[in-house]
């Protein structure tokens, strides 16, 4: 069993980008500029743009954090979109999901353009990747197709399980896991409607779990020789944590591990390649690789 370890894969690209960066600035290019919104006080989101924001410093990005109380109106969260859209010294930006009850989280996206859209998630970036145009890739299953690159995990031909049908991991995963270009693998999107969930599972040489239940995948559900990548990060409580709780995958490490011929831990694995691969996103936005 090999552990398919995220924080140093994601410590090395990281290192790569800001190689870089270095080379465009010393050329005299310019260096590339996220900016993040963050709208209130939620405790998960203030830690991602955190960590957002030094990301970009290790990238050696210009980064700017904006940031809104929850009582700002719909209207107003739309100015400010408006307002980077129009900068041109931004290259690329997010706004940190989740927003408040009374802003339609689609209609944000909707309004970002598309070619600052550093998240993936605009419509137009959802579809060019559904019919494999060049485009910005969520962060998160673009961070699994890198792991899964540099680990040197065959893909094409295999069987593939995907749990969850997000418009986040499940449903971007399923198109790229089938498309030649990426995991040119066979694919299954299971759900929690699915029959034979297990029998899927156990015919699968690649399971991808991102369904949001701690423990989910069990041995019995996991064959001799799978690679399992779990994307699930459930907090839950943990007296022996100063903070009070861990994060838990989705997957019963303990007991899958030793069936696997590779697996991600979590806390370790999925989750650090998520914000280095809107790092990866933002250089593309700086180079203008996808949109002129």
């Amino acid at each position: 069993m090999q552990l398919i370890d995220g924080k140093a894969t994601a410590a090395q690209i990281k290192a790569e980008i800001a190689e870089e960066v270095k080379q465009i600035v010393e050329a005299g290019g310019k260096r590339p500029h996220l900016a993040a919104i963050l709208v209130g006080h939620d405790g998960g989101s203030e830690t991602y743009v955190r960590n957002k924001v030094l990301a970009c410093e290790a990238c050696g990005f210009k980064s700017t954090l904006l940031r809104f109380e929850d009582t700002i109106s719909e209207e107003e969260l739309l100015n400010e979109v408006e307002k980077l859209n129009r900068d041109e010294d931004v290259d690329g930006f997010i706004v940190q999901l989740p927003l408040p009850r009374h802003i339609s989280e689609q209609k944000v996206i909707e309004a970002i353009d598309y070619r600052k859209d550093v998240d993936g998630f605009h419509p137009i970036n959802v579809g060019r990747m559904a019919i494999g145009l060049p485009c910005y890739i969520s962060a998160t299953p673009k961070g699994i197709l890198e792991l899964l690159r540099r680990y040197h995990i065959e893909t094409s031909g295999r069987k593939c399980v995907i749990l969850g049908r997000s418009n986040i991991v499940g449903k971007p995963m399923a198109q790229l896991m089938m498309q030649k270009q990426y995991g040119d693998a066979t694919v299954t999107v299971c759900h929690s409607r699915s029959r034979d969930l297990k029998k899927e599972c156990r015919e699968a040489d690649i399971i991808i779990a991102a369904i949001g239940q701690p423990d989910f995948v069990t041995a019995d559900m996991v064959k001799d020789g799978a690679t399992v990548i779990d994307v699930g990060t459930t907090r839950v409580p943990d007296a022996t944590k100063k903070s009070g709780f861990r994060l838990n995958g989705d997957v019963k490490f303990s007991e899958v591990a030793p069936k696997c011929a590779y697996i991600t831990p979590v806390p370790g694995g999925v989750g650090p390649m998520t914000i280095c691969m809107l790092m990866k996103n933002t250089l593309s936005a700086g180079k203008k690789e996808f949109y002129q």
